[in-house]
């Protein structure tokens, strides 16, 4: 079985099985739940605290429908993208699917990279068509939406979850239990967002890619030139490591 057999293979899978409702239908929900909740919580809050906050709190607009947009990304999301992954390579070791492809000419380096592209295929088409979805959706509500700071931000989440998808496959890779890769994967998650509290993490390292979205989809600048590069560099540093680690485990 060549690359692309195998890929095509991973492919109709996701279309076939839990997997493309699971991280869709959870985008899809903070697609069309994000805008109106920034529009009518401040309405919400009135109605359940009389007029006391309501002096306070500034009138909605875009960047608060935004928000809600990356900070579902930034938790929900990521989240749910961590666990589903969790059981990618050591769920196909322990049925043993893993097993019966390596049998035929599919490299080991081909399997690991196969379920890399399957799930950022199914990552970035269903992350773009719900961004789509949110802009579409602000602008019923407010219809001077700018498309540049939510395609920015979505971009930049984009990329921090592929490293995500480094991480946990390579901690699929590592050891047998789904639970346990996807223990790792939201350890590493919460370490970037510790370290993130030191500036020097902040500004070279991943750790700014963690809060990033959030403020790009507010329209405000960010120096992400080194995050960005050290980010992908990263990610690629931990598919490889993931390749060579299937490779010398036994099946």
């Amino acid at each position: 079985m060549s690359f692309r057999a195998f890929l095509a293979k991973d492919l109709r899978e996701i279309v076939r099985t839990w997997r493309i409702w699971v991280l869709p239908g959870i985008l899809l929900f903070s697609a069309v739940t994000g805008p109106p909740t920034a529009r009518f919580t401040k309405e919400l809050l009135s109605t359940l605290s009389g007029d006391m906050f309501n002096p306070m709190m500034p009138d909605p607009t875009w960047v608060d429908s935004y928000a809600q947009w990356t900070k579902n990304l930034s938790q929900l999301v990521a989240f749910a993208l961590i666990i589903a992954l969790g059981s990618a390579i050591s769920g196909e070791k322990r049925t043993g699917t893993a097993i019966m492809v390596l049998t035929k000419p599919l490299t080991r380096a081909g399997f690991v990279l196969s379920k890399f592209v399957s799930t950022v295929v199914l990552l970035v088409a269903s992350t773009v068509l719900m961004m789509l979805v949110t802009w579409g959706v602000t602008l019923i509500w407010f219809p001077d939406a700018p498309f540049g700071p939510l395609l920015a931000a979505t971009a930049a989440w984009l990329l921090f979850a592929l490293l995500l998808v480094a991480v946990v496959l390579l901690a699929s890779a590592a050891v047998d239990s789904g639970a346990g890769a996807a223990g790792i994967g939201l350890g590493f998650f919460f370490l970037l967002m510790l370290a993130g509290i030191w500036g020097p993490m902040l500004r070279w390292t991943p750790a700014g890619m963690v809060n990033a979205p959030v403020a790009l989809g507010a329209d405000v600048e960010v120096d992400l030139l080194w995050p960005a590069l050290t980010t992908a560099a990263l990610t690629v540093v931990l598919v490889w490591l993931a390749v060579r680690v299937f490779e010398r485990r036994e099946l």
